[in-house]
């Protein structure tokens, strides 16, 4: 039951310091597997699978709430189709002029060029887009929404654990620019594309970069006790 000021109870369960590192520790051996992968099986994955991805990460939080995503979930053979030639258009002169020296240095390893097969063979896209603003068709109006660039970062963090968690790989893609899936898909002019996610199986002959990550060394300071600028 809500009360006076719009609020409700919220208890979730406390669990104890044993069970909150089994848990943690199961979850980073399983999402330290995830991969971002380029070749898909071309087997077609449940709608519903998809679907329920989508609402999980719609469970992010957001700026004031305002949840400003939309996510596309594109199987049409012949849309998939139109958007892989719009994107090569783009990525070809990306690669071949936009791009600096250093940039193509560091993408040298992952093997990319401006070909991608993937966004055919793939059984599904989902095509996130973020909301800069919310209209009011009868008021003829619209308002803002706050923080869109965040709220959608990570959203589709969870969406990627979601897809993970059901066993599906994808791929976190980003043509630019990218105003060419809003025409494709006819989105209204308040929607930004901000990521072109390939889904799916691998297929059988998939392969990854050898790559690794950073240590927790490298991405994680602590600050536990006085800070020794703040001493005196």
């Amino acid at each position: 039951m809500s009360g006076a000021d719009g609020h409700i109870p919220y208890r979730p369960l406390r669990l104890d310091e044993g069970e909150m590192r089994r848990r943690l520790d199961a979850m980073y051996d399983h999402l330290a597997e995830r991969r971002s992968v380029r070749m898909f099986s071309p087997d077609p994955v449940p709608l519903d699978i998809l679907e329920t991805a989508v609402r999980i990460a719609g469970t992010a939080p957001s700026g004031a709430n305002k949840q400003p995503w939309t996510f596309c979930i594109v199987t049409d053979p012949g849309l998939r189709s139109q958007i892989r030639k719009a994107v090569e258009e783009e990525e070809f002169k990306s690669y071949s002029e936009r791009m600096s020296k250093r940039w193509l240095d560091d993408l040298m390893p992952l093997g990319t060029d401006h070909i991608k097969p993937f966004i055919e063979e793939a059984p599904a896209l989902i095509i996130v887009f973020r909301r800069i603003h919310e209209k009011d068709a009868a008021a003829g109006s619209k308002y803002p929404n706050y923080y869109v660039q965040e709220s959608c970062g990570i959203a589709v963090g969870l969406l990627l654990a979601a897809l993970h968690e059901a066993g599906l790989s994808a791929l976190t893609h980003t043509p630019s620019p990218m105003d060419f899936l809003a025409r494709l898909l006819d989105r209204p002019d308040n929607e930004r594309a901000f990521l072109n996610i390939p889904v799916g199986w691998p297929s059988d002959d998939a392969t990854v970069p050898n790559l690794s990550r950073k240590t927790l060394d490298e991405i994680c300071v602590h600050y536990a006790g006085p800070h020794p600028k703040s001493e005196k």
